[in-house]
């Protein structure tokens, strides 16, 4: 029989790949996905059609969106430190605080799905960064506003990330999930940065298929609360340890 230990070094691979996933949705949402290619633009100090046509303007964003991506990455791991910090305070009520969040989740999914609307969760906030475009410093700044500002959109699927975290009870494992999530939401940022005369016609695929993203995000957020009312995740780290030994080494 595995290490108590060892299960849990396993639980954390399905909450990675959710959080991975989780970021990835994210950046598909409809607030994000729509205003990507002017934000790099600006970031980069050039314009959209620079950016489309030249490849030195390519380099100046791609440049710029690298300092983006590590600022959204500071606040997110930060967070995820933060939350796992207080899931560990309130170890003692872990029982009752997975279940609430579990729920939590769970109404989150079924809003995205459209099982019914949570009003403010339709509206978008966004925090102003000032003059910033053009430059390294201020791309780094713009990501600290995207990750502090652009709720609810975020809002939803990282506080399910941030719900995975505080479970953890362990400041380092919830770092890891929300730098997870981080890498799900940037790798795409720097993706269009680089490739964007060739994304181009598969983000407007996209932008044409948003409602069905926003369900695939429901059923994602609904998913993840169901598994951790029903306690799912350790039996998917058990399966994971059975299937693949190797990772009993994680340990």
């Amino acid at each position: 029989m595995f290490e108590t230990s060892l299960i849990l070094d396993a639980a954390l691979i399905p909450a990675m790949l959710v959080a991975l996933v989780g970021g990835l949705l994210s950046f598909l949402s409809p607030c994000v996905l729509p205003v990507v290619p002017p934000y790099l633009a600006y970031m980069g100090g050039v314009s959209v059609s620079e950016m489309e046509e030249a490849r030195q303007a390519r380099r100046r964003v791609f440049g710029a969106a690298v300092f983006f991506v590590l600022g959204l990455s500071t606040v997110f791991m930060l967070l995820g430190m933060a939350a796992s910090a207080l899931g560990r305070s309130l170890l003692q009520y872990q029982e009752w605080f997975i279940i609430i969040a579990g729920v939590a989740v769970m109404i989150l999914g079924a809003h995205f799905i459209g099982v019914f609307r949570i009003g403010f969760l339709d509206r978008e906030m966004r925090v102003a960064a000032g003059d910033r475009g053009g430059s390294a410093f201020g791309a780094y700044i713009l990501g600290l506003a995207f990750a502090f500002g652009w709720t609810p959109c975020l809002g939803p699927i990282l506080g399910m990330i941030l719900s995975l975290a505080a479970t953890e009870g362990e400041v380092a494992r919830g770092t890891v999930l929300l730098a997870a999530y981080a890498f799900g939401l940037g790798i795409p940022f720097l993706l269009v940065a680089a490739f964007f005369p060739r994304l181009k016609n598969v983000m407007g695929w996209m932008k044409r298929h948003m409602d069905r993203i926003e369900r695939i995000s429901g059923l994602l957020l609904w998913t993840v609360g169901m598994m951790m009312l029903t306690g799912q995740f350790t039996a998917l780290s058990w399966w994971l340890l059975e299937r693949f030994p190797a990772l009993a080494t994680l340990g």
